[in-house]
């Protein structure tokens, strides 16, 4: 069977019995606006969901084998384009792992700013889901609300990258460059407001009876199923699985911050709405932490054959600029052997598995991104459920299609 476009339609194998009921139809493949290309092949008992087929590859680029062709610090520029929404986690797992097989010690300024950073970009990655889902269903204009302030957190990447979205800031031993004097108090501006415009979307929707009815009691997802298919982050613990690698497994100084980890044994979409909304408030606090105890110090590791000297010496100094043009031509060595760094991004658990050969290229590179998993368990949710329950289960499980393929 093909559709309009003669491509392949996945067919349902329907139940003995109910050829003469069922219907086998798509939804998709959607824009790339919305959660990202995905193509649904649906088997329907009239309004009632039999199976859920995910068909994916629509944006599938290859990135793994891409990253395997570059030197180890020209691979942090690819790893913002994974997860599009949350780009310096995508950045900072892969620098751990990398760093873990150099032995590197970063210092204690850039650790604490690359906290300050991933929480910033949870923010931004979490106002994408929560104006988007609450868009899917019909509440338009939380969308507005919730850009206004990722409109702010963008600004702020900026001024400290250069860039919007793509910021490629964390690099192989600290951060790329020192950030600008202003920095941290526009952070601090910008938590200072930020506490109310949760509660302004808490009062949009959290009373709202036709948000809270299209939620409750729909999507359900037992912490037995979630384990099983290997579902993190979010809608891990709102089946009431208590984990989070920031707590349970540190990195980057996140042993020394003080946060709160929001479960819920709710097992639904609504139970999946409010621990994120809990999440932002607990990221606010985060961040505070890291701007009342930001140490001194430098944001790059004190190795001149890994790290790009700065600039003002590269001017002054043979020596740094020899190790600039050997680090931009030649890349650096990395001892061989294999790693893997997980940490904890908006979506949930992302890992990098990362063997080296010796060279100044990675051998393998295995990138672990939530999404796939969360996608698994689509059916298990919606099985049996009306089809309409279904783009408020794909909302709730807030998946990327750039993890899924890539």
């Amino acid at each position: 069977m093909t559709d309009v476009a003669g491509t392949p339609i996945l067919e349902a194998p329907l139940a003995e019995g109910a050829k003469d009921q069922h219907m086998v139809i798509n939804m998709g493949p959607q824009h790339p606006a919305t959660h990202g290309v995905l193509r649904l092949v649906l088997e329907i008992d009239g309004e009632i969901i039999v199976r859920i087929y995910p068909e994916i590859g629509y944006l599938h680029t290859g990135i793994e084998k891409t990253c395997e062709a570059k030197f180890y610090q020209q691979v942090v520029p690819l790893t913002d384009r994974v997860n599009y929404l949350d780009p310096l986690a995508n950045n900072l797992c892969y620098c751990l792992a990398v760093e873990k097989l150099l032995a590197l010690e970063i210092p204690g300024k850039a650790q604490w700013l690359r906290v300050l950073l991933a929480e910033l970009s949870r923010l931004n990655s979490h106002l994408i889901w929560l104006g988007t889902h609450a868009m899917d269903i019909g509440a338009l204009t939380v969308f507005l609300y919730t850009f206004r302030e990722r409109e702010d957190i963008l600004r702020l990447f900026e001024a400290v990258a250069g860039q919007r979205m793509m910021t490629s800031y964390i690099r192989i031993g600290g951060l790329s460059m020192e950030p600008p004097l202003d920095f941290l108090d526009r952070v601090q501006a910008f938590i200072r407001i930020f506490p109310e415009k949760i509660d302004e979307y808490s009062n949009l929707l959290t009373g709202n009876p036709i948000f809270r009815n299209r939620l409750k009691g729909v999507g359900h997802l037992s912490a037995d199923d979630a384990i099983a298919l290997g579902v993190t982050g979010p809608p891990l613990r709102a089946s009431g699985v208590d984990f989070d690698l920031r707590r349970d497994m540190p990195y980057s100084s996140y042993e020394k911050f003080q946060f709160h980890v929001p479960v819920s044994t709710g097992c639904d979409c609504w139970a999946r709405y409010e621990v994120r909304l809990v999440e932002m408030r607990e990221s606010v606090k985060i961040i505070q932490q890291a701007l009342d105890g930001m140490p001194e110090g430098a944001v790059k590791a004190d190795a001149p054959k890994i790290v790009l000297p700065d600039r003002e010496k590269m001017k002054t100094q043979m020596e740094a600029l020899i190790h600039h043009f050997k680090i931009v031509t030649e890349g650096f060595a990395v001892p061989a052997g294999e790693v893997y760094q997980g940490i904890e991004c908006g979506h949930g658990q992302m890992g990098y598995y990362v063997v080296s050969d010796g060279t100044a290229k990675p051998y393998r590179m295995h990138m672990r991104y939530p999404s796939f998993p969360t996608l698994q368990a689509l059916e298990v949710m919606c099985k049996g459920r009306l089809l309409a329950d279904l783009v408020a289960v794909i909302g709730s499980i807030d998946i990327v299609l750039g993890e899924i393929d890539r």
